[in-house]
């Protein structure tokens, strides 16, 4: 007779998690990604009048009683295993360039698969659940991901879309507590932010959208960069909110006239 997973007093199966993991860029020895990062955020550091950070991509490992998930985006030619769970595939730089399988990169829900270079991730894992429910969401979402440009803002988020831009959309939309991931000290995820936008135009509950619309830039020492004041916990708040008042029309107000 076939036992039933056993439950925990909350009602959530046991054997059950939905685990994110922070990978430095150019972890493995990929030199030319790790001085091309290191380059890029000197540039965007310089342009935000703030100190350089560390920078991170992300993926996620899902467990369902057993069953081990991967969800990750990486670029097409970077695994040589045939079924490593392909579901959706977008191009990288520009549209044109993604003719070519050297600028296309894949979204990969590959069941038993495994994260290159795990071993060196940060601060990591992070459980954000251990709902069976939002789990299987998660998994089943992801076809429906939108293959933008990868290194681009196709969708003007101000934000470039990236590796991060999928898992923190994925989280978001499958109902996962986005403000409980935690980037590791002085850590920074571009296109974090992205992802969260895309998942709010989406449609998401107005109660889940006012937790999940946070980012994950906390600044180094949990203070503001060169001003000395205190930052807040979750940066990227404040540029969202910055974004939602451009995007708000003017009200001019109504004088009666006698």
């Amino acid at each position: 007779m076939m036992s039933t997973p056993s439950r925990s007093r909350d009602g959530r199966h046991a054997g059950i998690s939905v685990e994110l993991y922070w990978l430095p860029l150019g972890a493995g020895g990929a030199l030319p990604v790790r001085y091309g990062g290191r380059l890029y955020e000197a540039v965007a550091a310089r342009h935000d009048h703030r100190p350089p950070l560390d920078l991170y991509h992300s993926a996620l490992r899902i467990n369902l009683h057993g069953d081990l998930y991967v969800v990750e985006m990486a670029p097409v030619w970077s695994e040589a295993a045939a079924d490593r769970g392909v579901v959706a595939e977008g191009p990288v730089g520009s549209r044109r360039l993604g003719r070519s399988r050297l600028f296309r990169y894949e979204i990969r829900r590959w069941r038993h698969g495994r994260i290159p270079d795990l071993v060196e991730a940060v601060a990591s894992p992070q459980r954000l659940s251990t709902d069976a429910c939002r789990a299987r969401h998660l998994l089943d979402v992801l076809p429906e991901f939108p293959c933008a440009t990868w290194g681009r803002d196709e969708l003007a988020t101000g934000d470039m879309w990236n590796s991060n831009s999928l898992i923190s959309w994925a989280l978001a939309v499958s109902g996962h507590p986005v403000h409980q991931a935690v980037l590791p000290p002085h850590g920074r995820a571009p296109g974090w932010t992205a992802g969260l936008i895309a998942a709010r135009r989406r449609g998401l509950p107005s109660a889940a959208d006012a937790e999940h619309r946070r980012d994950l830039r906390p600044r180094p020492e949990g203070r503001a960069p060169l001003t000395g004041r205190p930052a807040p916990r979750w940066a990227g708040a404040e540029e969202l909110s910055v974004q939602r008042r451009k995007r708000r029309p003017s009200r001019s107000r109504h004088v009666p006239h006698h």
